[in-house]
């Protein structure tokens, strides 16, 4: 398993099937209320109509009671009850809890009228059963379903070709990832789309009563879903990898790529599975709340799936993928805790909260489950030195691109959820609401800024890594290079500070913050601090000169005053500089002055040696000029060397000798190491052919006359005495 495996641990798609559930179990409850009772179908006029119908019907037939209305329509409107005053729109714990009360005596209520609304959906059904012949549903299904798989079958055989090419298929680059994976969506779809045919296709190719039809085309479809869940996981982690060969885009091990597929596209195919079977029994005539109590059962299904998923999941042996702090069981026991609470807030009816839980904990492992899937299938073969791989522009704007998508349709949920108008901002909005709908819209600001920092940063960091690479000293490709690896930094901490001064600006005038007076008063304190802080003021602008001159650039050896070294990174207002001796300096700009930079273009290096007088100058000339030309060609120092080393004659009669100058021309900073060995060749030249190599003398000569040596004797005695009596 590559290092991408260990980027996406198993609670990201845990993460996952917390949204998948949530989706299944917030939809069942709609579909239960959307639905119907009394969808009028063909068939179905005579059908006898409910209970409570008749009695209403009944009662409005009574004289006393249409004597009743009449004197209610033709009361005087002075008689009416004066206007009862708008409620506030602030809902207090007792209206909620008079909503969950009633919402409690209603699912009562449905489950005491299933049985008999149960019994009238089934006579129903037998009615349409008996006008087609007495085949029973379930039967049409399984035989529809056997035609779809035939058609499938019949597209595999035609594919053959195709799926022998994506089985020799090369996963190496981007741009044979993508190709791939492309090809075995496009094939996953058409082999779902044939069993779509063969069995919904087909079957509606004849006539049949509308309830037969309507629940055997509810159930294909469910199977038609059930099928494309299970291709689209195929295709995104790919279980049966070793068997056939595949890419897998989610980068997760063998074993659980199959545990999550499996219990991904069962998941999937249940919430299908209810979805068809509570639209079906609105229109058999259930009533809401036995739609909405069958609608529940079916959600502890996905709990169960859920729950089990969690406790079974494959668990890496990689430590990293472990935190230490939590510890497994008990990550199992949230994740419990938190299906079955999201669970009980469906049953309950707190949509609001439901589905703010579900945001919480769906987003992150969403967002990261889609940066690791990105980054496996757009990662670069392509690796820098320290062995980390390049991003690319494109996996950046698909990785943020999908990573903001996901942030904005989480929040738009929440605000349709809540209940907030994002393009709308009224008087009559509360301080929150207003705060909660700039909160969201700066929100957005930041993702798009993010993203276009991102793109920016890449661009900028590729451009950096391809800095790197050796090139010929001195050559103008190297010089650009440096140029690059000096000025980009630069540029970089630039745009982000351009980028980070615009979000914050953007994100405040989202909340409501008028940032006029703001960017008015930033200017007279960036005014003050100018005025304040004139040196740093000064650093920046210097520095901005030094730059656009191009009088240093990362790499080169410079001095300026007592300031010397090599030029290891920038700021905004300093430069670092390494000495040999390992030593760094910190100089501002302002303080660098005229530069002598020592690492541009060529470099001479003279030397000097002193020579006996009765030396043979003509014979040392010819020596100098052969060792200078061996040096020349020596492989080692050719490419460095622009002139040879000669002598350009005598400098200067020394005390003890002649003074010979030479002199060889480099480039910069290659100088030393070839006087190094010119040096020692010539010493050992001038040996082996005679020439001395001036050594400095002193000749001391004394006269006869005792006498002075006397005096002299006798002025150190007294000398010495002085000095003894000025010490006591």
């Amino acid at each position: 398993m590559d290092v991408l495996s260990k980027q996406s641990p198993p609670k990201t798609i845990i993460q996952a099937v917390a949204l998948l559930g949530a989706m299944a179990w917030g939809a069942l409850p709609v579909a239960a209320q959307v639905a119907s009772p009394s969808v009028s179908q063909p068939g179905q006029q005579a059908a006898t109509p409910p209970e409570s119908v008749r009695q209403f019907t009944d009662l409005l037939s009574k004289p006393e009671v249409q004597t009743w209305i009449r004197g209610q329509v033709t009361s005087p409107v002075s008689a009416a009850p004066p206007p009862v005053a708008q409620a506030s729109d602030k809902v207090s714990f007792a209206e909620t809890t008079m909503r969950l009360r009633n919402h409690a005596a209603g699912l009562l209520a449905g489950t005491q009228a299933f049985p008999s609304e149960a019994v009238r959906g089934a006579a129903l059904l037998e009615r349409d059963v008996e006008a087609n012949g007495g085949t029973r549903p379930i039967f049409l299904v399984i035989a529809f379903v056997a035609a779809g798989l035939a058609t499938q079958w019949l597209f595999w055989w035609i594919t053959a070709g195709w799926r022998t090419w994506m089985a020799r298929a090369s996963f190496s680059t981007v741009r044979e990832r993508i190709v791939a994976v492309v090809a075995r969506s496009i094939w996953a779809a058409g082999y779902v789309l044939s069993f779509g045919f063969g069995s919904i296709g087909f079957f509606l190719l004849f006539q049949w009563p509308p309830i037969i039809r309507e629940v055997v085309v509810g159930y294909l479809f469910a199977v038609v879903v059930f099928r494309l869940a299970s291709a689209v996981f195929d295709v995104l982690l790919a279980p049966h990898r070793l068997v056939q060969n595949q890419f897998r885009v989610v980068p997760v091990s063998d074993q659980a790529a199959r545990f999550w597929a499996k219990r991904l596209s069962y998941a999937a195919g249940w919430y299908a599975f209810g979805w068809v079977t509570i639209r079906l029994l609105g229109t058999l005539g259930f009533s809401v709340p036995s739609q909405q109590l069958v609608a529940y059962a079916l959600g502890l299904i996905l709990l169960a799936i859920g729950i089990e998923a969690v406790w079974r999941r494959p668990v890496a042996d990689d430590p990293v993928e472990q935190p230490r702090h939590i510890g497994l069981r008990a990550r199992h026991w949230l994740w419990t805790a938190y299906f079955v609470g999201i669970w009980l807030l469906w049953v309950i009816g707190a949509v609001k909260l439901f589905w703010i839980a579900v945001v919480c904990a769906a987003l992150p492992g969403a967002v990261a489950l889609t940066k690791a899937s990105v980054n496996n299938l757009l990662r670069s073969s392509e690796h820098v030195e320290d062995g980390h791989k390049r991003g690319t522009v494109v996996s950046v704007v698909v990785e943020r691109g999908i990573r903001a998508a996901l942030i904005v349709g989480a929040i738009l949920l929440l605000a349709e959820v809540l209940e907030i108008q994002l393009t709308e901002m009224t008087m009559q909005d509360s301080p929150v609401v207003r705060l909660v709908r700039g909160a969201l819209s700066a929100g957005v600001i930041l993702l798009v800024v993010d993203l276009a920092w991102n793109v920016v940063k890449v661009l900028i960091d590729r451009r950096l890594s391809d800095t790197e690479a050796a090139l010929e000293f001195g050559s103008e490709r190297e010089r650009r290079r440096t140029r690059l690896r000096t000025l980009l930094p630069i540029l970089r901490n630039f745009v982000m500070i351009l980028f980070a001064a615009v979000a914050i600006m953007m994100a405040l005038s989202a909340l409501g913050v008028e940032i006029g007076p703001l960017i008015a008063g930033a200017g007279v304190v960036g005014v003050a601090i100018g005025f304040g802080a004139q040196t740093v003021v000064k650093d920046i602008i210097s520095g901005m000169f030094y730059l656009l001159d191009d009088a240093f650039r990362v790499g080169e050896y410079i001095q300026s005053g007592s300031y010397k070294g090599t030029v290891e990174s920038f700021s905004l207002r300093s430069v670092k500089l390494r000495h040999q001796r390992g030593a760094v300096y910190i100089v501002p700009f302002s303080e660098l002055g005229a530069v002598q930079n020592m690492s541009r273009d060529w470099a001479i290096e003279k030397m000097t040696i002193t020579v006996a007088y009765d030396a043979d100058i003509e014979k040392a000339r010819k020596i100098i000029k052969k060792i200078g030309l061996e040096l020349f060609e020596d492989p080692e120092f050719k490419p460095t060397t622009i002139e040879p080393l000669k002598m350009q004659g005598i400098d200067s009669l020394g005390d003890s000798g002649l003074l010979l100058r030479m002199k060889v021309m480099t480039l910069p900073g290659q100088q030393f190491t070839l006087k190094r060995r010119a040096l020692r060749m010539i010493h050992q030249a001038f040996n082996e052919n005679g020439i001395k190599i001036a050594v400095p003398t002193v000749q001391v000569s004394g006269g006869k006359d005792e006498g002075v040596a006397a005096a002299a004797q006798q002025a150190l005695a007294a000398h010495n005495a002085a000095i003894a009596a000025g010490t006591q």
